[in-house]
């Protein structure tokens, strides 16, 4: 992805084409996802219930003691509290005059008197049981109140549990699909792609990525219905209650979206800046941290260090505008919602005294206004998350969509019974497009005969190795098999006929026999055989756990012959018909290299066998020596032979030996 591109990515919050391709990995988990969003719904009316709830406390409960009662005879049919001779109820008889009462409270008495009047001396004070006996149905609707807020509060908590499950559940089966996606993509990519595409930036595609995608679904996708939800049912119910009230709370809209709307223009551009500033971090941590033994032995320490600080410095500076920003949005919004609630009170307050509205109406206003912004803060937070989310969702779709691999044959041919021929005819190859590094190669190399191309760096040697592999595929003339064109046959059949050994041998992370067999079905009889046979078996058996000796990365805590010799092991335990031999004994010290060289005199018998080799004293017995130089053939022949003609290879020969002849 060019710079500019990725700029343009990285400042989009939402792309739509994107999406589509993300949501077809949250279809096959369609019916938890819509568990998941109706859980929200439940959880989300759960919690506006809670001071809807608290108002009724209030209102019908704690402040009843303020409603009318009727005084009546005790005989009076209705259902009332008895206080006295009298009793009282709530509601009066259509056509009947009785007194209208009404509590009233002085220091920690309360007495029922008048309700025209209101005057406490013509009343009547009430004992702590009468008091209490007149309270009863208050309390009674309490206790049911404070029941029933309990259940809420244990119903959230179920539901909110099996919504964050069910929700992570799912996503992080998406994320796994989509990891495995791309690393079998990865895997199946054509050796070129690497070339062109650092191994770090492929890590931070399967891992940083990927788990940018996993906030999106699990923060984003279905929890952005909750603050929709919320914001939608906070509305609702504010404009049941009280209209008024509630147009004056929504005349803050407009000031929140354009603090909201300045905030992300600005938050966009620093956000962008981070992005790529913290890519530049990990590219030099990548880059410095393989090469550390390479920077101290030049004690280039202080000079990598001061490099670092700087980006690391830069990228510092980056985040500082960041969070001035967030510290710019978060407290502006704390002051609308200040300031929502200051003339909530002031009116609503007004119309409390008034009798407009009871007190527990501006307090559930005053609890619902102070939910209203926690969605919209939310909000921004998950745009800074889809932000991310489409950019690493841009970079995991490109390496999806790349299709620079290998491709099998729609026709394949089968090889019954392989002899190890291999023909060039008329090879031309190249890394990059007109830049040829093979230029008309042919040569033919017969069943169990022993070849080795020989030639300066960059003269093609390793390019001939890569295509009889099929590691690249050539832009014109044929590479044979045994008469069958290898585009023929499919590569995982012609690389399992197909052994090599590099200079440089790859170790992984596991003990030794993990590394001989390669995860293979292999039988430890097997291993040891082909071990004794490569002379490993002599420094394995002296490991401290032997055969399951555990190895660093890389094998670093073997020698370089070690690791050679596991090579060995690991090529001839397939027991391949083709040997190729890179450059496979130029690192080897010489008590390793006559172990080896004694058993290629074994393993190579009956096998067609290729060698690269700088040291030309390892491929003297060849039975063909060739050439190469700048892509081309110059010349082919025995050993003998070739000194004989007094070229190239003659030349080489006295450059490497001429110290002996002097002597």
């Amino acid at each position: 992805m060019d710079k500019l591109h990725e700029e343009e990515i990285l400042g989009k919050a939402y792309d739509w084409a994107l999406m589509k391709r993300l949501l077809r990995y949250a279809k096959p988990y369609w019916k938890l996802l819509t568990l998941s969003i109706l859980l929200l719904v439940i959880i989300t009316g759960l919690e506006l219930l809670n001071p809807y709830l608290i108002k009724i406390a209030i209102d019908d409960h704690i402040n009843g003691y303020q409603r009318e009662v009727y005084q009546v005879p005790i005989s009076h049919p209705d259902d009332g509290v008895i206080i006295g001779d009298n009793k009282y109820i709530s509601t009066q008889d259509e056509g009947l005059d009785f007194s209208r009462m009404v509590l009233l409270r002085e220091g920690n008495d309360y007495y029922l008197v008048d309700a025209a009047s209101g005057n406490i001396d013509s009343g009547f004070k009430l004992t702590q049981e009468q008091y209490l006996s007149y309270r009863f149905k208050d309390i009674e609707g309490l206790d049911r109140v404070a029941i029933i807020f309990a259940m809420v509060i244990i119903l959230t908590f179920i539901f909110s549990y099996g919504q964050i499950y069910i929700l992570n559940y799912t996503s992080q089966k998406i994320i796994f699909n989509i990891r495995e996606e791309l690393f079998n993509h990865i895997q199946g990519l054509s050796v070129g792609y690497f070339d062109k595409n650092p191994i770090g930036r492929l890590v931070t595609r399967v891992t940083n990525d990927t788990e940018t995608l996993n906030e999106m679904y699990t923060n984003v996708l279905v929890n952005l219905f909750k603050d929709f939800f919320m914001i939608a049912g906070i509305m609702v119910v504010m404009l049941r209650l009280n209209p008024s009230l509630a147009l004056l709370s929504f005349a803050l809209i407009p000031f929140i979206i354009l603090i909201s709307v300045i905030f992300r223009t600005h938050i966009r551009v620093v956000y962008r800046m981070g992005r790529t500033q913290l890519a530049k971090i990990n590219a030099s941590l990548n880059e410095n941290i393989s090469g550390m033994r390479t920077i101290q032995i030049f004690k280039k320490e202080n000079k990598i260090f001061r490099q670092f600080d700087e980006i690391n410095r830069e990228y510092l500076n980056i985040i500082k505008r960041e969070v001035k920003l967030f510290a710019m949005f978060r407290p502006s919004i704390e002051i609308i919602r200040s300031l929502g609630i200051a003339v909530l009170i002031y009116f609503g307050g007004r119309n409390v005294l008034s009798g407009a509205i009871e007190f527990g109406v501006l307090y559930v206003f005053i609890n619902y206004l102070q939910k209203f912004f926690d969605p919209i803060l939310d909000l921004t937070e998950k745009y800074n998350i889809m932000q991310s989310a489409m950019a690493s969702s841009e970079r995991i779709f490109k390496i999806l969509d790349d299709e620079s691999r290998i491709e099998n044959p729609l026709d394949e041919v089968e090889l019954n019974e392989v002899k190890g021929r291999i023909e060039f005819k008329n090879v031309w190859f190249a890394y990059v497009e007109d830049e040829w590094v093979l230029r008309n190669i042919s040569f033919t190399i017969e069943p169990g005969e022993s070849v080795a191309f020989v030639g300066a760096t960059g003269a093609g040697k390793t390019s001939i190795i890569n295509l009889i592999t099929r590691f690249y595929d050539i832009q014109k003339g044929q590479i044979l098999l045994d008469g069958v064109d290898i585009r023929l046959i499919p590569k995982e059949k012609l690389r399992r006929l197909v052994g090599v050994v590099l200079q440089d041998v790859f170790i992984f992370t596991g003990t030794i026999r993990d590394n001989i067999r390669l995860n293979n079905d292999i039988s430890q009889e097997r291993i040891i055989e082909i071990s004794k046979y490569v002379n490993a078996h002599h420094f394995i058996s002296r490991l401290p756990n032997g055969y399951d000796e555990p190895v660093m990365e890389r094998g670093s805590t073997l020698s370089s012959g070690e690791r050679q010799l596991l090579a060995f092991a690991r090529t001839l335990v397939y027991d391949p018909r083709i040997l190729i031999l890179d450059e496979a004994t130029s690192s080897i010290d010489t008590e390793t290299e006559l172990l080896i060289q004694d058993a290629l005199g074994k393993i190579t018998k009956g096998r067609t066998s290729i060698a690269i080799a700088h040291r030309l004293s390892t491929i003297q017995h060849s039975d063909k020596i060739i050439v190469l130089k700048s892509g081309e053939i110059k010349e082919m022949g025995t050993h003998q032979q070739l000194l004989n003609q007094h070229g190239l290879y003659y030349n080489l020969f006295m450059l490497q030996y001429k110290d002996s002849f002097s002597k």
